[in-house]
């Protein structure tokens, strides 16, 4: 049990700094540490397949998706537009009424937590076999979703960035063009 309260006060500690952080590389590598956390968490539940996932597919292949769209949009010194000056304080409104509805939930509905044998049977030892079972019937819709999701997120990066690509080179034509009519 400490073993998981230390786990879960690092993951966290990670995911307020995903929240909090300024630069979007440095929220990116909060968020691969809380993702390692969340493996070493399955690993104490004898779960050695799902930490191997997790590590590969999500603090590997997705944190590198998310690290490239980091680079394409170049959003490091970009300012938000004053139309969104209202946004913070209402995010911060809503995080804390979620917060407090999320405590208030687990205060008033406490639950036992389960023993070794029902976690143990939920899991089967979190091999390759129970989870594809699960994943490819009932999960499947969600599974092709979270693909569509995926390959959309894509897609609006690239565009993202092709239109701040063709609105540079406009504003490089119309800068020599003016330089050409100067001369």
């Amino acid at each position: 049990m400490a073993t998981f309260l230390i786990l879960a006060v690092v993951m966290i500690v990670g995911a307020v700094g995903v929240i909090t952080l300024k630069q979007p590389v440095h929220a990116a590598l909060a968020l691969v540490g809380t993702l390692l956390t969340l493996a070493v968490t399955y690993v104490t539940l004898e779960a050695h397949f799902l930490a191997a996932i997790q590590v590969i597919v999500y603090a590997g292949a997705i944190m590198v998706l998310f690290l490239f769209v980091i680079m394409l949009l170049n959003i490091q010194g970009e300012t938000p537009p004053a139309v969104l000056a209202w946004f913070r304080p209402l995010a911060y409104i809503v995080a804390v009424v979620a917060a407090a509805a999320i405590a208030t939930t687990a205060f008033m509905e406490p639950r036992s937590l389960p023993d070794e044998v029902q976690i143990a049977t939920a899991l089967q030892g979190g091999g390759v076999e129970p989870i594809a079972d699960v994943l490819f019937s009932d999960f499947l819709l969600a599974f092709q979703l979270v693909g569509v999701l995926l390959l959309t997120g894509i897609i609006g990066a690239v565009s993202l960035v092709q239109r701040k690509v063709v609105a540079v080179q406009e504003a490089r034509a119309d800068g020599a063009t003016k330089e050409l009519e100067h001369a």
